[in-house]
């Protein structure tokens, strides 16, 4: 796997993880979430910035936000119990569909 790709996925998995403390912070209410909110969150830009010296913006946020909201759909699904309704699945499919046409046929994936 290119190293660009290691760092982009570290980045979703940081902002994940931030993001489902964001949901436990009950709106930064709960101080243990809300500090893994910030840190991860800060994590997160950090590998992105470092993905950012190897692919185009572009890429890197379609790939970092897509992959992000399909986990955090997933997240929310499993873990706290919130509900999907078709169009929603299909909206993700989508989504991840984008982003293996993005991986598999562009050329503009790296600088």
């Amino acid at each position: 796997m290119p190293v660009q790709y290691l760092y982009l996925f570290i980045a979703v998995a940081a902002e994940t993880i931030g993001t489902t403390a964001l949901q436990a912070s009950q709106q930064f209410s709960r101080l243990g979430p809300s500090l893994i909110v910030i840190v991860a969150y800060a994590f997160s830009f950090y590998m992105m910035g470092l993905t950012l010296k190897l692919m185009p913006v572009g890429i890197v946020y379609a790939i970092w936000s897509g992959l992000g909201i399909v986990l955090i759909a997933a997240i929310g699904f499993v873990v706290f119990g919130q509900k999907l309704d078709l169009p929603a699945v299909l909206g993700m499919v989508m989504i991840v569909l984008g982003i293996l046409v993005i991986h598999l046929f562009s050329n503009s994936s790296t600088h």
